[in-house]
């Protein structure tokens, strides 16, 4: 029933909010760490390119996406890219107990009242933004398919040379 909620309110949010599109600024965000800890804060990112995640326990193509975007970063290591996921579980256990099985080495915040889905527009699950070293949105990324790494990893390369 909260999965239902929880999209159901996302698809509301959505309506009430203009999704972000390419050209946008990021919103900027501080929240909490999911694992604990630090908090996860979009400005520290400034001057990287950023793969902002959106992302639920609950969420099919999630256990796709965040291996590979984990296989990404560290093929990218060393150069001014980060991922940067934001869970969307109601119960943080939940998004915890995902990430046992499906481990990644990137920041992972934690929303649960909803409010950065609504900022960011995001109307699917999962929603991606690919942000500049400037803050601003380069490409909306929604859903998650097989082969859908490829033009992703295009896109941030192509960010990284400017």
């Amino acid at each position: 029933m909260k999965k239902l909620a929880i999209a159901f309110f996302l698809l509301l949010s959505a309506s009430w909010s203009l999704a972000l599109s390419e050209g946008d600024s990021a919103p900027l965000f501080k929240a909490k760490s999911l694992t604990g800890g630090n908090v996860v804060e979009l400005r520290s990112f400034r001057g990287k390119v950023v793969y902002l995640d959106f992302w639920a326990s609950w969420c099919g193509p999630c256990r796709k996406s965040l291996p590979e975007l984990n296989k990404l970063r560290a093929e990218l290591a060393g150069r001014d890219f980060e991922v940067v996921a934001v869970n969307l579980d109601e119960n943080a256990e939940d998004g915890l107990g995902f990430l046992k099985q499906f481990p990644v080495d990137y920041p992972i915040a934690a929303d649960s009242s909803g409010k950065l889905p609504e900022a960011y527009g995001v109307e699917a699950m999962p929603t991606s933004y690919i942000i500049d070293q400037q803050g601003v949105v380069r490409m909306v990324h929604a859903g998650y398919r097989d082969g859908d790494i490829a033009e992703i990893k295009a896109k941030v390369l192509q960010l990284l040379k400017k």
